[in-house]
Order: structure tokens, then sequence, then C-alpha cells
């Protein structure tokens, strides 16, 4: 369409004025004050809202401008939480909500050399994703065929969660060579707590999640453990992808004594807390008996406080994995009440005043999986496509540990994987339909080296004489300096 010179002239004034006008103070000063920022962020909210071509919702331009706020700091934790957002976390935090069970984590910024995959934190047990086999550590490349490295954290929420009994299929990526497509089945997540029992004289406690329940359950826990006359204690954090720090610095009170569990600094004067062990307590007796934590890179958050209090106090040894490295605290902030954001606000400091952000706390004995070869990989992916294993168990029905160990035999001889971990593959499709076992011996080599070191007559000096997390930051530094 033509315009007259007049209409020209005048969209050319408007646009000169506009660009002065937005552009005025930054001559004048590189460096803004916060006032002004805000003025500008002003300025071109209305600007765009009166003038764009068509006519626009404020509310998009409002969840944009806070969406990129956020995003622009950095920090995969402070983010932008939109109505499906703040929902689904209500309902996680009554403890229940339609999903497949994934603890998960993006990055914010995708780049063709590393893209923002969804990494998986932990998987929760009990849960689709779980019984799936989905482990900690592995990527979610797409989702029903999108990729995940174009989805914000809520687009990936939303679609991972929804409608209970219907599909969602997602595409993963284990270790470098390994691709495969997992159907996973909605379902009802009922937020765990705390599992536990006797293995032989010891007691065992699987921390799930720190919850406000998870302390009262520990308790009664440890209370089950002294009526059947335990001897040692195995705390099992792995895959606990972590909860309220008030809740763990609970159960840590249990241990200790005296003197701090976890610190919390900031910036913010109200932010910064010291969680100390308090004098009037009930908690079974776990004086002068052998105590093991298993970790792995699925244990984040508050399973690193309660794993950093216990080392730094000289109270147990970890055993199993380097852990995830999540060393910050994040509040919700409610915007409206239907939306808010969540943002870091402070990190926190084990008692030898460490903290482990992008670090992680590495165990006193490491145990690790054997690590696939190349041609393993390629069988494992090829029998997951194949469902060979699905379709044998629900032709068979419920399957005894020697039909189990019978077919795993006559697996390896096709598909060249571990016994051991053909076992487990079969073990959890029979028991798919039922509530995960307390422990499986047969598979769990991190476990069984913890019943084996607790055995050992030189424990308490193994326990004594473990570094501090200070220490070997401090040993780090000084090898980085040569």
């Amino acid at each position: 369409m033509k315009k007259s010179i007049r209409s020209i002239m005048a969209s050319a004034v408007v646009l000169l004025c506009t660009t002065q006008c937005f552009a005025k103070s930054s001559t004048q000063n590189n460096k803004l004050s916060a006032y002004q920022y805000m003025k500008k962020l002003n300025s071109v909210f209305d600007y765009v809202e009166q003038n764009y071509v068509d006519e626009l919702d404020p509310k998009i331009l409002y969840e944009g401008a806070i969406k990129g706020m956020l995003d622009a700091i950095g920090d995969p934790y402070t983010l932008y939480l939109d109505p499906d957002y703040m929902r689904d976390l209500n309902d996680t935090t009554e403890g229940s909500f339609g999903g497949v069970g994934l603890s998960i984590s993006k990055a914010i910024e995708s780049t063709p050399e590393k893209p923002a995959y969804v990494e998986v934190a932990s998987p929760i047990e009990d849960t689709p994703g779980a019984r799936a086999g989905i482990q900690a550590g592995d990527l979610l490349t797409a989702i029903n065929g999108m990729p995940t490295p174009d989805m914000t954290m809520n687009e990936v929420l939303a679609k991972l969660r929804g409608k209970i009994g219907e599909p969602v299929t997602v595409s993963v990526r284990r270790g470098a060579n390994m691709n495969f497509d997992v159907t996973l089945i909605r379902a009802l997540i009922e937020v765990p707590t705390v599992k536990y029992g006797m293995i032989g004289k010891t007691g065992y406690v699987r921390l799930i999640q720190f919850t406000p329940e998870t302390p009262h359950r520990v308790q009664e826990a440890l209370d089950s453990f002294e009526k059947s006359g335990y001897k040692s204690l195995i705390i099992d954090l792995r895959d606990n992808p972590g909860g309220l720090i008030t809740s763990v610095s609970e159960i840590a009170d249990k241990f200790i004594d005296e003197g701090p569990i976890v610190s919390t600094k900031s910036r913010l004067v109200f932010e910064n807390q010291v969680f100390n062990s308090s004098k009037n307590k009930t908690v079974a007796s776990t004086k002068n008996k052998p105590i093991v934590v298993l970790i792995n890179r699925g244990s984040a958050s508050a399973s690193e406080i309660l794993s950093g209090a216990l080392k730094d106090n000289h109270l147990a040894l970890l055993v199993g994995e380097r852990t995830y490295g999540k060393g910050s605290v994040q509040q919700v902030i409610p915007l409206s009440d239907v939306d808010g954001m969540k943002i870091t606000m402070a990190r926190y400091y084990t008692p030898s005043d460490t903290n482990i952000d992008k670090i992680g706390i590495p165990p006193d004995v490491e145990v690790k999986y054997p690590e696939l070869t190349k041609e393993a990989e390629e069988a494992y992916v090829e029998m997951v496509k194949a469902n060979v294993i699905e379709e044998y168990v629900s032709k068979h029905g419920k399957m005894t540990e020697k039909e189990i160990a019978a077919y795993a035999s006559t697996l390896a001889k096709t598909y060249p994987l571990e016994e051991r971990l053909l076992r487990r593959l079969v073990r959890n499709q029979v028991n798919k339909t039922e509530p995960a076992a307390l422990y499986d011996l047969d598979y769990d080599l991190q476990l069984g080296k913890a019943l084996e070191l607790i055995e050992r007559s030189d424990f308490d000096s193994m326990v004594k004489n473990a570094k501090t997390l200070k220490e070997l930051q401090s040993e780090v530094k000084l090898e980085e300096k040569k």
C-alpha cells in the first residue's frame, strides 16, 4: 500500500521521538540506577501495549517481561511460576499430583554445542518413571516428539504432567550412545517420605524426600530398629531430590549432639540462619553404632545437607557416588492468587563452613556400577526397542527368582549384558504393579558394600579419619594452584 509523503514524514518523526525518548538516559549515563531501569521498562510496556499493530493482552506482556527478567539471571532454580506451574506446585506440596514421577532440572541457555535437554535429577520411587527404569543423569531429549531444548521448564512440566491414565512418550539419552523412547502412563504421584526395615542386625532406612512428615517417620524407623535390637544403621539417600531445610535439620538433630547442622548465607540479613543441634530431643540410641550413608548423583539439596552434616561431624561413612551439587536455597514468592516466582535467596553451608553448589559431595568409599561397553549399550537399546522383557513377563505372569534367573541367562545369549543387570530388569517388570521392594541385594552393589564395611573392625577409625568437606575442598584448591 502506498503512503503519502506527509504520512511517511509523520511516522519518521514518531520513530525519531521514540528512539530519543528511550535512549536519552543511556546517553547521559552508562550506568543507570534501578529506578531509571524501572522507568524504561514501564515506558516500553506502555508504548508496546498502546502502539503495537494488534491489540495485545497486557497479561502476555507481563508474563513475558517477568520470564525474561528471571531467565536473564542464568540460575536454573530462579524462574517465573505461571498459573499451571503454581497449581502443580501446590498439588506436590499437598502430597499428590498427576504425572510421571521424575525430579528434573533444565539449563536456561541452549546452544548447538550444549543443547538444554531436560536432566533427570532423580526418579521418584513407585512411579511410572522409576518403574520404566529411568535413571538419575538421564537426559530427556524430546517429549511426545517435541525437542526439549526449545521448551521452557514450564512447558516441560505441562507436557509431563496431565490427566491420570494418559500416555506420554519421552526420548531418553543415556551416556554417549544410548538413545531410546519410553512411553509412560501418567499416574497419581503421591509424595513419598520414608521406607525402612531390617537387614539382619542392620537397620535400613531409605529417605525418599524431605517433607514435614519425614522427621516423624525417621523417628518411627529408629524406634522400630531399637525394638529389633539393631547393631548398625544404613541411611539411604540415593535419588533423594531434597525438600524442606527444616525437615532435614530436624532429622540431623537426631544424630548430632551439639553444634551447627547447616547454615544459610545471603546478602539479606534475615536469610542468614544457623540451624543448631537442640539439647532436648527424643531419639533412639545410635551411639556407638556404625552408620553408613548411601549417596549417588541423584542425591541433591537436603540430601546433601544431611550427608554433609554427618560427614563433617565424623558420624557416618559415605558410600556410593558423588552427589548432585545443589547448595542453594529457594523460596516461592506469590505474585498473585494464581502465579508467583521461585528465587534463590541464599546458599547453604555444611558444619565445616563449606558450600557444595555445582561441586557435590564425594563418597568416602566410592562404589560405581560398571559402565556399559559400546556393544552392551547397543544391545540394551535393541532390547528396549524390541520390548522382549515386557512381552515375556506378560505371558509368564508371576515369576519366581529361579525363573527370573533362568530367563536372564537366556536373554544374555542374545543381548550381551551382565546377567545381574538382566535379572534386575526382569524382576522390575515382574513387580511392575507392586510397590518397590525395600532393597535388592542381588543387584545393589552399593548396599552390599555398605553391609560389608559395617562389619569391619576398623570401621570407627575409617569414620574418624575421613576428611571433612572443608579439608577436601582445601586440598583441591591447593592442587589447582600447583
